[in-house]
């Protein structure tokens, strides 16, 4: 009997564990600070970031979210994310003064593939060699 109520705490334990580093992934990922998680769990900001490993986006992950500007073949398309979905949109302009964008309401699951897709527009829209 003692033995069934230690492994039910056990089964416990683990998923307060895993519940615990989803909201912490959560928190970061709305900004919360690994010194802010720290205090509300009382402990040390160090000791957040060991006890959640990546709950707050690095510096360079953040950056990787802002918008471009892509420059191809005579044209400029602008790259735009979008915080509530998380995807990537763009809109543009060829060298050959034709405006285009991504189809109402497609957002691009990354960065990348908004660029292909900008890049594929901007190039056949490119101004002819005189």
């Amino acid at each position: 009997m003692t033995l069934s109520v230690l492994a039910a705490w056990k089964v416990v334990d683990t998923e307060v564990k895993h519940l615990t580093a989803r909201a912490a992934a959560t928190a970061g990922s709305y900004g919360a600070s690994y010194e802010q998680m720290g205090a509300v769990w009382g402990i040390t900001r160090q000791g957040a970031r060991k006890k959640w490993p990546g709950a707050v986006p690095r510096p360079a992950a953040a950056a990787a979210r802002t918008g471009a500007v892509l420059e191809l073949f005579g044209g400029t398309a602008e790259l735009v994310p979008d915080p509530s979905s998380g995807g990537w949109a763009w809109a543009g302009e060829g060298a050959d003064e034709t405006r285009g964008a991504a189809e109402d309401g497609t957002w691009y699951a990354t960065k990348e593939e908004a660029a292909a897709h900008a890049g594929a527009f901007l190039r056949e829209h490119a101004a002819a060699l005189s």
